[in-house]
């Protein structure tokens, strides 16, 4: 099956990007900060760890599909439910930020939680349509896989790097500073940070 695994090897590289909602978030604050925003960022940070842990999981998923020998039906059924999983994560986290509702005292915080709702969402629609793309490749005909593989693999670069713009404005200023003071968040950042350092 040596057709497919540069190709799948290409896949998990482009996952390297992780789950981009906490990417901005390292660094900490000392300042006392806003007690409403307070609550507003554990609301959000507290919902964090499981769904990073379930990408997290996905991507684990992918790249060992990657570094094994296996039969294209193997990689389509393992790349399939992670695209699944990733998908329920970040439909899971747009729901935790609609929840939370507009961050308390922040200039123009009712548009950058619906800008961010909606990155979220349509990070969790894009993962759905990889999903379906997956599931339709022909692995009975190892070079058609491998040509779609790449396909999903050319998405994938680009989805991890065009998601979290609308993220990035939400977590900005004092929104940033409170989060970063939420232990839940603290944890996500740092095993993002251990992420990228091994991968």
């Amino acid at each position: 099956m040596e057709g497919t695994k540069p190709v799948n090897k290409k896949l998990a590289a482009a996952l390297s990007g992780g789950a981009v909602l906490v990417l901005a978030l390292s660094g900490c604050s000392s300042d006392e900060g806003n007690k409403e925003l307070d609550a507003w960022a554990k609301s959000v940070c507290d919902a964090l760890p499981a769904q990073d842990a379930k990408v997290d999981a996905a991507n684990a998923a992918i790249k060992q599909a990657a570094t094994d020998n296996n039969a294209p039906v193997n990689v389509q059924k393992t790349d399939s439910q992670a695209f699944q999983d990733m998908s329920d994560a970040y439909a899971a986290l747009a729901q935790a930020v609609q929840k939370a509702g507009t961050p308390p005292g922040v200039e123009g915080g009712a548009k950058k939680q619906t800008d961010a709702v909606a990155a979220l969402n349509t990070l969790s629609t894009s993962y759905a349509d990889l999903k379906k793309q997956v599931d339709a490749l022909d692995t009975k005909d190892q070079a058609k896989f491998a040509d779609g593989l790449a396909d999903i693999a050319t998405q994938l670069g680009t989805l991890s790097q065009t998601g979290n713009t609308a993220l990035k404005n939400l977590e900005q200023g004092d929104v940033k500073d409170a989060m970063a003071k939420q232990d839940s968040c603290k944890k996500v950042a740092a095993s993002a940070s251990a992420r990228a350092t091994t991968s």
